[in-house]
């Protein structure tokens, strides 16, 4: 199985999304400063996260996730915690 995640940075408030097929590690990744993006602005809580069968379907997902760069969007997924494209 695989994820697409969203985490909320709890110094800026800003969102991080990313995709892993270990989503336990890739947090603690995150928090704990090896995720060279992330680092600054550490710790992060994790707003939502949605399962694929795939790797390759979640990146998909997080790619587009990221193409529309839309705030409004990535908090209407948390609020619903549902990925409602591709």
């Amino acid at each position: 199985m695989a994820y697409v995640y969203i985490l909320q940075s709890l110094v800026n408030s800003r969102y991080y999304i990313g995709s892993t097929d270990d989503i336990k590690r890739r947090i603690e990744k995150h928090n704990s400063g090896k995720s060279t993006y992330t680092r600054l602005t550490r710790p992060f809580k994790l707003m939502f996260y949605q399962e694929y069968p795939t790797l390759t379907k979640a990146r998909q997902i997080e790619y587009k996730l990221k193409q529309l760069k839309s705030k409004q969007i990535i908090e209407r997924i948390i609020s619903d915690q549902e990925i409602r494209i591709g």
